[in-house]
């Protein structure tokens, strides 16, 4: 699929469900999300269904969010009927890490080839200040069970917030130097609930760079760019979606939990899949990527989707 700026769209994201047992500042409000129906939620047929209709059009990769997708009933199911498509499918996930220690082995062995784990901090005192309730050792916990397990070039993100976690950048960088890990800060983007945030609070990778000035650039992974710092077994990655565009390198689009094709993150154009199959199916796909805009407008502070993280799965 290539859209109409000339861009390959093979990356699918999959959004399984909006609920989460963390309540991170950033991402969904202290109460959580309104439950909804089973019936409002995709099914894991449906989910399969869509996977099967992008990869017919050219998707490769596959990363499956929440949302913590962990929560999600046939969670495995799901994972091995991506699989069952093509076992050559990339297929990941991003998860906040703190059920992993149960769910690592059981997702390498359901043909989970990627991990990306959403860990903001190595202070307890500020990680139950960000996500509200977790525990941060059930995180570190999850994290060697995902290394005991198999899996490599796991992906540690991290998410700026000034007056926050910008004194822990070293710290998440560390965890890096003698494990095969890339360690990526992320600029916090200013959707819903954080729109109303002081712009203090978004603070730009550039301070994370001023770490890295002796390290070398190797090129890049997807949006992020990677470096290596001296000694360092693993690599630092910042992604920058408010400082530096990177739209020009898009390659995704993705589906959210109830259905709803967006052709990017902070798109406000929605096309419904809920009850396509076929050639119908197929057809709304494409309308996506043909209607892909060829930039955000984050850069003025500015999303046009009104919902949360958690319902798009970031």
């Amino acid at each position: 699929m290539i859209d109409r700026y000339g861009r390959k769209i093979e990356y699918l994201r999959m959004s399984v469900t909006d609920r989460c047992n963390l309540r991170c500042i950033y991402c969904m409000k202290e109460g959580g999300v309104c439950k909804r129906c089973h019936s409002d939620i995709l099914s894991i047929e449906e989910l399969t269904d869509i996977a099967r209709a992008a990869y017919a059009l050219g998707v490769r990769k596959i990363r499956l969010t929440g949302g913590e997708p962990l929560v999600r009933k046939g969670i495995l199911t799901l994972c091995k009927n991506i699989k069952a498509i093509d076992p050559m499918i990339e297929l990941g996930m991003t998860t906040n890490g703190s059920l992993l220690k149960e769910y690592a082995g059981k997702l390498k062995e359901s043909g989970v080839d990627r991990l990306n784990i959403s860990l903001d901090t190595l202070n307890a005192e500020t990680y139950h200040t960000i996500t509200r309730r977790g525990n941060l050792s059930d995180v570190l916990d999850g994290v060697k069970a995902v290394q005991n397990a198999g899996f490599v070039r796991t992906k540690i993100n991290t998410v700026l917030i000034g007056g926050v976690n910008e004194n822990d950048i070293l710290d998440m960088m560390r965890l890096a130097e003698n494990d095969d890990l890339q360690v990526r800060f992320i600029e916090l983007m200013p959707m819903d609930i954080v729109r109303g945030w002081d712009k203090s609070r978004f603070i730009s990778v550039d301070v994370v760079e001023q770490h890295l000035h002796s390290a070398e650039l190797i090129g890049y992974d997807g949006v992020a760019r990677i470096y290596r710092p001296t000694g360092y077994k693993g690599t630092v990655g910042v992604i920058s979606p408010l400082s530096r565009s990177f739209c020009d390198r898009c390659n995704k689009i993705r589906v959210t939990a109830d259905g709803k094709l967006k052709p990017c993150l902070h798109s406000g154009e929605e096309i419904d899949l809920r009850g396509l199959s076929g050639e119908a199916l197929t057809a709304a796909i494409l309308q996506g990527v043909d209607s892909k805009p060829k930039c955000h407008r984050l850069g003025e502070y500015h999303t046009d989707t009104a919902r949360n993280m958690n319902e798009i799965g970031g």
